[in-house]
């Protein structure tokens, strides 16, 4: 690389032009001043392979060299050693492509079929070579002593690989709940109750997010049948000095939501999360936000009458039966939010390869009750709907009435 960076010239060289550009590249590896390697000019050996990009990165700790291939309507990724890298480029360019552009720190070297240009340095440092280096997480894993103790990080705040999908899924919710709290009033303290925490992985998250990133003054409150997790629990948040974090022990059902702003309860188990809306609702909450798990109730009424149902032939199969209580379930709790005052949404909040747990309704209380046009249809909806299944009641509706 001696001679990278002097000015661009044509130079004759005692090795075959492609053999230096591979040593060239070879030699910038191995020195971490390999910045990109672009090939174009296609031949018509390369079919409808437009060119390739070439550039570092880690994977599980390693280097390698990962090949962008840009076909004509699609482009394709894969990592390859070093050494793959340099018998595979040497062979596209051979075959496939009549020109490169290699980028390094100390200079950039084209080749353009026999001869091989030197120029200037056109980058100033080396990529960020994270595989993962574009995305952007509220929570960070470093300097992070209640992950390390809730065993989602190690005691250097490097994520363990059992815990890549939980912690992402801490982010995915931290992301979504961080737009839905933005309107909130800033200069109020927020009291936020978080039903059924279980081990807190989302209520810690949750905290730290607006304490330390957003600087909000909260009170967070995670309520958890389970005495020892929420001991546990307890000695995390004292240790890291979240002094706005608490957890109580109780049920869903016993807990006073009482001056609760926000009320959220993710895979609060069958009624145990109609419970909880019912509370935020009694506590004039101004959001909630729930990601309901298993629907027994609803599910039990519509099993009496299924070979009378239109939807017969889907519904007596137990699975289809399980998504349609799922289904059926939620949208009636969206109404029944509705008719209480909230504008609702419904969506997966994560893809279904991290949990099968993954739809979520949010809440949010309107500045003003619905009309009496608006009482009506409502409700005029939900009891088409129960008429429809063969549904008594919905576990929500009594609830409601007290």
């Amino acid at each position: 690389l001696a001679i990278l960076g002097q000015e661009s010239y044509d130079i004759t060289m005692t090795q075959a032009p492609l053999t230096q550009f591979i040593t060239a590249l070879n030699d910038a590896v191995a020195a971490s001043q390999f910045v990109l390697l672009t090939l174009n000019k296609p031949t018509a050996a390369a079919g409808d392979l437009k060119s390739v990009d070439i550039r570092p990165i880690l994977v599980k700790r390693a280097l390698m060299l990962s090949f962008t291939y840009h076909h004509q309507t699609r482009d394709i990724v894969k990592n390859h050693t070093p050494a793959e890298s340099a018998k595979l480029v040497s062979e596209l360019l051979s075959e496939k492509f009549t020109a490169g552009k290699l980028c390094t720190l100390n200079g950039d070297l084209h080749l353009n079929k026999n001869t091989i240009t030197h120029h200037p340095a056109s980058h100033t440092k080396v990529p960020e070579l994270s595989h993962d280096r574009a995305k952007h997480r509220l929570i960070d894993s470093v300097g992070k002593a209640y992950l390390h103790a809730l065993g989602i990080s190690d005691a250097k705040g490097v994520v363990y690989k059992n815990a890549t999908d939980k912690f992402r899924q801490i982010n995915k919710y931290i992301e979504i709940l961080d737009g839905l709290i933005a309107p909130l009033p800033a200069t109020q303290k927020l009291r936020i109750v978080d039903m059924g925490a279980g081990k807190g992985y989302l209520t810690f998250a949750l905290y730290d997010h607006l304490t330390s990133n957003l600087g909000r003054e909260v009170e967070v409150i995670g309520v958890e049948y389970r005495a020892d997790l929420v001991t546990q629990c307890n000695d995390i948040a004292q240790n890291a000095d979240f002094t706005g974090l608490r957890f109580v022990q109780g049920s869903i059902a016993d807990f006073d939501c009482t001056g609760a702003d926000v009320v959220i309860a993710l895979h609060a188990c069958d009624t145990a999360t109609d419970d909880a809306i019912a509370k935020a609702v009694h506590a004039n909450a101004s959001l909630m936000v729930v990601a309901p798990c298993c629907h027994k109730q609803i599910r039990r009424d519509m099993s009496k009458n299924i070979s009378a149902h239109p939807l017969e032939f889907m519904l007596k199969y137990g699975t289809y039966t399980e998504r349609m209580a799922e289904m059926v379930t939620d949208g009636m709790r969206a109404q029944l939010m509705e008719i209480s005052g909230y504008k609702t949404n419904l969506f997966e909040f994560i893809g279904g390869e991290h949990t099968p747990k993954n739809v979520m309704i949010v809440a949010s209380k309107l500045p003003s009750a619905p009309s009496a046009k608006e009482l009506e249809k409502l409700r005029t909806s939900l009891a088409a709907s129960k008429t429809q299944f063969g549904i008594a009641h919905h576990a929500l509706e009594k609830l409601l009435e007290n």
